[in-house]
């Protein structure tokens, strides 16, 4: 069977341009990640363009009862180490729930040669 990851990085940002630029660049990490033969859950990913058509809120507080059911269904929770995910509230609260869960937390950078 396949493992099941969740994918925590960071997202929100008083600056539109900043959070839509963590968009792209966690959707080509799931997309490594899903080459790879992991099957990948990211928030950042799969809620994004929603959060943009309904004008949805982008804080933790919004996204938190959404987002730990599916570090509940993760094997693995894994950490795309981009700027700003050491101060992130959701990365943080995700690793928190991760670990009381017993769910192991990596930390994931960019491993792909840009051509």
């Amino acid at each position: 069977m396949k493992k099941k990851i969740y994918l925590a990085a960071p997202y929100s940002d008083d600056d539109p341009k900043l959070m839509q630029k963590r968009f792209e660049q966690v959707t080509e990490q799931v997309g490594e990640l899903m080459q790879l033969g992991y099957l990948v859950i990211c928030p950042v990913v799969h809620y994004h363009p929603v959060a943009e058509v309904c004008e949805l809120p982008r804080t933790w507080d919004y996204w938190s009862v959404i987002d730990e059911p599916f570090v509940e269904w993760a094997d693995e929770l894994w950490v795309y180490m981009i700027k700003g995910w050491k101060k992130s509230t959701g990365v943080n609260a995700e690793i928190a729930i991760a670990r009381k869960l017993g769910k192991p937390v990596k930390y994931w950078t960019n491993r792909k040669k840009k051509k």
